[in-house]
Formats: C-alpha cells, sequence, structure tokens
C-alpha cells in the first residue's frame, strides 16, 4: 500500500515543529529555510497551512528534467531527486505549480520532499496531528483544490 502525507491545516498551530524535524532530518541542521515542507503564515486570518511535495502521479517536474534526475521511488511512490544525476539547472523549480522544489545553493542541486524514505519527519514531529502518513488514496491533488476553494470563499468563524 502506497501512502502519502495528509495536511489539514485546520489543526496546523504555526509551531513549526515540522520544518525543524525535516531539515534536521534532511540537511543535518535546525534550519527552517532548509526544510522541504513549509507553514505559510497567513497573517491577516491568523492561520498556518503547511505544504509540501504533494507527489504528483504525472508530475511535471520529472518532466521537465532535462536529465532525468528525478525518480520514482518504487517502495514509497515520492519522486526524488537523484543528486549525481542533478546538475542544479532549475528547471524543475520552474515547472512546479506549487513551487515545492528548491534549489539549495549550498550542494548546487535541487531538493524537495522524498517522504523520509517512507518514514516523514514532519509527521512524526508534529504535535497536533496537522501533518500525517496515510494511505495514498485517502489524500490527492482534488482534495487540496477543494480545500484552497474552500479558503477562499468562507469565513473564519
Amino acid at each position: 500500500m502506497q501512502k502519502a502525507l495528509h495536511l489539514d491545516p485546520q489543526k496546523c498551530t504555526g509551531c513549526m515543529q515540522c520544518e525543524m524535524a525535516c531539515s534536521y532530518e534532511n540537511e543535518g541542521s535546525f534550519n527552517p529555510s532548509k526544510s522541504r515542507i513549509k507553514v505559510f503564515h497567513f497573517h491577516d486570518a491568523g492561520r498556518y497551512v503547511p505544504y509540501t511535495c504533494t507527489q504528483c502521479s504525472e508530475a511535471w517536474c520529472q518532466q521537465a528534467c532535462p536529465t532525468n534526475a528525478i525518480g520514482v521511488n518504487g517502495a514509497t511512490g515520492a519522486k526524488e531527486v537523484d543528486e549525481a544525476k542533478c546538475v542544479g539547472c532549475k528547471v524543475c523549480t520552474i515547472s512546479c505549480p506549487f513551487g515545492t522544489i528548491n534549489y539549495n545553493a549550498s550542494s548546487g542541486k535541487v531538493t524537495k520532499c522524498d517522504l523520509c524514505g517512507g518514514d516523514p519527519a514532519c509527521a512524526k514531529a508534529c504535535p497536533t496531528g496537522a501533518i500525517t502518513f496515510i494511505d495514498a488514496n485517502d489524500t490527492g491533488y482534488e482534495r487540496m483544490q477543494q480545500w484552497a476553494a474552500r479558503t477562499d470563499t468562507q469565513a473564519q468563524a
């Protein structure tokens, strides 16, 4: 069974534990700027929304990569960057409609969520359950679009 990250913005408190856990797991330092998951703060509404790679089934980043550096992990289904093939051209960062692939100036390569090999540090670190790792059939792009449409039109209580 493939699993995926499920992000529930209504449970997010903005504690940034997910960013800290991700940066430590992947970069070896507690540095939110190096995290592969981000928490967006809607200042006017006083809300927080975590976001990261949705592991699109037809990933534009993967299709755009001129060196085929983005492959699919057969065990997790995650789209992963092969650093040996990545030349740091950033074409994938331009092609991603969600802005979840980033250039790492330290390595000269791109980084994106790889689901931590099937045990996401962000989900383990989230104290409120805003980030969970669930059956991939229970989440997806359509749900993200539906939620985004609701947040634009509904007044917050």
